[in-house]
């Protein structure tokens, strides 16, 4: 009976051990992974809670590396499972979708059927004349939402392929008159107010 027991101990060191602390690596890395995503939009009431969990599961997954410390099983489990916790926590980030990004428009072209085609859409366009080595050229700027972009994207392509065109995340902007869509009384608009400065 004893030898049964050291047995099924010996199995439970070998391949549960190394497979929760996996498993609990994979959870702790994503919710990190969300947590610096959330802690960069300024979003603290969810970046908080993240951060707690984080570091409760972390501390679950070192303490049983620290009791089997002759198992290299567990400090390969300890590896693999922050490695894919990355990969896992970009993929739920990626789905997630939150937060604005701003894309910036340079055509070469005019610019006026690509301008109205993203109005229409309902996002907010700013455009200005400016000047490349090739000559003169329109940059288009608007701030979409994250689940939108592929649809700004795809207007892009289809109503400006050779435009150029970069994309970068908004950490804040200002809410009283944000140049996204607003949906008022069943119909998307957008308010630009004129802000004083002292």
């Amino acid at each position: 009976m004893f030898s049964e027991f050291a047995g099924s101990s010996s199995l439970v060191a070998t391949v549960a051990i190394p497979v929760l602390v996996f498993l609990a690596r994979i959870l702790d890395v994503s919710l990190a992974t969300l947590r610096i995503s959330m802690v960069y939009r300024g979003l603290k009431n969810l970046a908080a809670p993240l951060g707690f969990l984080e570091a409760l599961i972390w501390v679950l997954a070192i303490s049983q590396v620290m009791q089997h410390l002759d198992s290299w099983f567990t400090y390969l489990a300890f590896a693999l499972g922050f490695g894919a916790g990355n990969y896992v926590g970009l993929l739920i980030e990626e789905r997630l979708a939150f937060g604005n990004l701003i894309l910036r428009v340079i055509t070469p072209n005019d610019d006026t059927t690509l301008t109205k085609a993203l109005w229409d859409a309902d996002f907010g366009v700013t455009s200005v004349c400016a000047r490349g080595e090739s000559g003169p050229v329109k940059v288009i700027f608007t701030v979409v939402k994250r689940r939108d972009l592929p649809k700004a994207l795809g207007l892009i392509r289809q109503f400006n392929p050779n435009a150029f065109y970069t994309i970068e995340d908004v950490r804040f902007f200002n809410e009283t008159h944000p140049p996204v869509a607003r949906a008022t009384r069943g119909r998307k608009i957008f308010r630009f107010r004129s802000v004083k400065t002292a």
